[in-house]
């Protein structure tokens, strides 16, 4: 009996120690897979209700945890990316525009094909949040 249940044993570590392997792998490269350029939607709410529509696009890199990169409106406005990290899907980071004392503060979702969530900030004495949805740029 106890040569029938060894092999048995081993088997189900073997298998669970290769699933431990491929989720971490898994994991990895949908990290990975955040490097690049991505383009897509900017929605900002102004605190009177009304949304005016506006593009973001974002150069990242991923450095373990550690974001960096730039993000703006289009391609000539871009502002550096401060403290910046991806954990667990959760991305999020800060901009301050040029020119601007305030800062964005960026709380996103990261799940491999798409970013979303919101940006929120201040004009002056208005508080302005913001919708974003992101693609990778072809």
């Amino acid at each position: 009996m106890l040569l029938n249940k060894s092999p048995q044993i081993l088997v189900k570590r073997f298998m669970k120690t290769l699933i431990c392997l491929l989720l971490l792998t898994g994991m990895a490269l949908t990290a990975g897979e955040l490097t690049g350029k991505w383009t897509g939607k900017f929605d900002i709410t102004t605190p009177d209700g009304e949304t005016k529509p506006d593009s973001a696009v974002m150069h990242l890199k991923l450095d373990g945890t550690k974001v960096t990169g730039t993000a703006g409106p289009n391609e000539d406005q871009q502002w550096t990316i401060e403290n910046g990290k991806l954990e667990a899907g959760k991305l999020t980071f800060e901009v301050v525009p040029e020119g601007d004392a305030s800062k964005l503060v960026f709380d996103l979702v990261f799940d491999g094909e798409t970013i979303r969530g919101t940006a929120s900030g201040h004009d002056g004495d208005n508080k302005l949040t913001a919708k974003v949805d992101l693609k990778r740029a072809a």
